[in-house]
């Protein structure tokens, strides 16, 4: 594994590559349209553009080039000043512009300029209408689907193979299937025997839908298939959650290659199968097999998800031998990884390595301050990006209220919920409101965060009235508390939690006749309740545990570390479950129930497995209990050692008996 030192060693600046202008060449079309396709980005873009103007050989076919090369470099605004300032728009234009503005997802914009081609008597070909279908295949107006379907037929295109295609990939994609099907069943036998993209995108339609036994009917009936005819049928199965039969359907593919890779890597990453995924990248490298991006970011979400900082640093020990460009995908998942696995100024580092940086790269960082409770550094990477002329968007400011909450900075929490609408025009989403009660409510303003409960323009859900009924508990406000509850049982009558608090507090005020009526139901809730899980990474392999889960291959030692632990606990003042339990449960059934936590069984593992003085890294799934988090900082104080846990919300740094969250989360 290679040391943070070998990743992160300073490098000597790139030498800076310039381009010079050419003054001898004639100023004729064709050498433009070779200046115009050689430009990089969109300054020099303006360069050429100007020098076109002002020799005045700006005809239709340079003109589409100019749009064309604008829309690559994703400047469809630029491309659109270019369009409408043309008297004379042909085909060739039209076509540049509509293509240009579908694959920079302007698909409204691309529509409406196929209407306005129409309305100025330009008759569309087989180029204009699979951008178009493309367009509408996003937008899911299915009566707009049908009228191009007849354009189609009109326009004498429809049996173009691409045209086809697009034709059934549109109705698949707004939910037509029957349509799609009679599409594919009415096209020529030359297409079919032809395109084989035609069948893929007929099985993509029911894979979409879960119906894979048609899917695989369609795919066993194919003449021919090609890689993404299998990477197809993997996707569909991965997606439907059956990871044993895209297994078997890979390990049978005449030829692997990297998209059906990375469709298998990622899909046990979507699944929680984290282990799988990033053992199947490497099995990738073994045979020879080069990832390209998209592989290299789903394997880093594998390895961000379950914490494994070992894996995802010899990822990066990958990307930086193989001269892997460190891209806007590549870089942001890093920066995901690193802050997640407790690596936060490493994830800095990467970040101000990148040399463009987007949106996603820019909130990654942020969230990554935020959830290490790095506030200062959060505020100021959020100004940066303002410097950088990057906009906010509602993700953005998630990042930023959570960097308030973990902070408790009640004040500027509030600015900028406020700021989110009357500066930048971004309704709040429920999970804003979320945050800001859990701020409110966590600065001890209950009757603040009540009241914005009330009148919030959303109707508020489980997880609203759970962050006030968090904060009720930590500050002892039993009545309220007890009316919250009732909110939650309101919402869903099954939850386990709002009863434990309800028993608590009734049998505080001796109402032990209340607890008996919960205790039949509550048991039952129980038995129901679905499984925690915890990583935690030892000697670069992942070990997974679920809540009273003893099937690893050292449970017996896991179990007998886990008792000493807590029996060391215990002497130095510990109670087991006493705070986070039921009411009138005997002991040994309290320590049933919170007792083995699976991020407990993690770190009876990582005690037996590594040195004193080690530090131990568990990543869980859910929200950290009371018992489980008094527990860590005890074992942080008895071993000396740091706990890093990441749970669903933040991260806990337990050291010398104390948490960095202030005992509140």
């Amino acid at each position: 594994m290679k040391s943070l030192y070998l990743l992160f060693k300073p490098k000597s600046s790139p030498a800076k590559i310039y381009f010079p202008a050419d003054r001898r060449a004639s100023p004729d079309g064709s050498h433009f349209i070779s200046l115009i396709h050689a430009c990089k980005d969109t300054v020099s873009l303006r360069r050429v553009h100007a020098q076109i103007l002002r020799l005045g050989v700006l005809s239709s076919r340079v003109a589409a080039q100019l749009v064309s090369c604008s829309s690559l470099l994703k400047s469809p605004d630029y491309s659109l000043s270019i369009f409408r300032h043309l008297k004379e728009k042909n085909l060739f234009l039209f076509n540049a512009l509509i293509c240009g503005l579908t694959e920079n997802a302007r698909f409204e914009c691309s529509v409406r300029h196929f209407i306005l081609m129409l309305r100025l008597g330009v008759r569309p070909d087989q180029l204009t209408f699979p951008f178009v279908l493309k367009s509408n295949s996003k937008l899911k107006f299915r009566w707009l689907g049908r009228a191009l379907h007849a354009a189609t037929v009109k326009d004498c295109v429809d049996c173009d193979s691409f045209v086809r295609v697009s034709l059934v990939d549109m109705y698949a994609k707004t939910g037509e299937l029957r349509y799609a099907s009679q599409v594919f069943d009415e096209s020529p036998e030359r297409i079919k025997k032809e395109s084989v993209l035609l069948w893929n995108v007929l099985i993509n339609g029911y894979c979409r839908v879960k119906d894979m036994q048609m899917a695989k009917t369609i795919f066993e009936s194919m003449p021919e298939r090609n890689s993404g005819s299998w990477s197809t049928l993997i996707k569909g199965y991965v997606d439907s959650g059956k990871l044993n039969r895209a297994r078997r359907l890979f390990e049978s593919m005449p030829e692997k290659n990297v998209v059906s890779w990375t469709t298998l890597i990622n899909g046990f990453s979507q699944n929680c199968d984290y282990e799988t995924a990033i053992s199947t990248y490497f099995e990738m490298l073994e045979k020879g097999m080069k990832p390209n991006e998209y592989t290299i970011a789903a394997v880093l979400s594998a390895c961000s998800k379950s914490g494994a900082l070992g894996s995802g640093m010899r990822i990066h020990g990958y990307v930086l031998d193989n001269g892997i460009i460190l891209d806007r995908a590549i870089g942001t998942a890093l920066i995901d990884m690193y802050a997640k696995c407790g690596e936060v100024d490493c994830a800095a580092t990467v970040f101000s390595n990148m040399r463009h940086k987007d949106i996603l790269s820019w909130t990654a960082m942020i969230q990554g301050w935020a959830v290490h409770g790095r506030f200062k550094q959060a505020i100021l990477c959020f100004r940066q990006m303002m410097y950088a002329g990057e906009k906010p968007d509602e993700v953005v400011f998630l990042a930023v209220l959570t960097a308030c909450l973990n902070s408790g900075e009640v004040d500027l929490g509030i600015n900028f919920f406020d700021s989110m609408r009357l500066d930048y025009a971004i309704e709040p989403t429920l999970k804003h409101y979320v945050l800001v009660v859990d701020l409110l409510g966590r600065a001890g303003k209950l009757n603040e965060a009540h009241e914005l409960i009330e009148t919030m323009p959303i109707n508020p859900d489980l997880t609203t009235w759970a962050a006030l009924y968090r904060a009720c508990k930590a500050h002892k406000s039993n009545r309220r508390g007890e009316m919250v509850s009732q909110n939650l049982l309101e919402i869903d009558p099954e939850l386990c939690g709002n009863y434990i608090f309800l028993d608590k507090t009734s049998a505080a005020e001796g109402k032990y006749q209340q607890v008996e009526k919960r205790r039949l139901p509550l048991r039952k809730i129980v038995k129901e309740l679905s499984t925690g899980w915890s990583y935690i990474e030892l000697d670069g392999q992942l070990n997974n545990f679920a809540a009273g889960d003893y099937s690893h291959n050292q449970a017996q030692e896991i179990r007998l570390k886990l008792e000493e632990i807590i029996s060391l606990a215990v002497e130095r003042g510990y109670i087991p479950g006493a705070d986070w339990s039921i009411h009138d449960i005997e002991e040994e059934e309290k320590e049933n129930v919170t007792g083995i936590h699976s991020e407990k069984l993690a770190l009876a593992l990582g005690i037996l497995r590594t040195a004193p003085g080690t530090a131990i890294r568990i990543v869980k799934n859910l929200r950290i209990c009371g018992d489980c988090h008094s527990l860590m900082k005890y074992v942080s104080k008895i071993s000396q050692r740091e706990i890093l846990l990441r749970d669903a919300r933040q991260f806990h740094d337990f050291k010398d008996g104390g948490c960095s969250c202030g005992d509140y989360w």
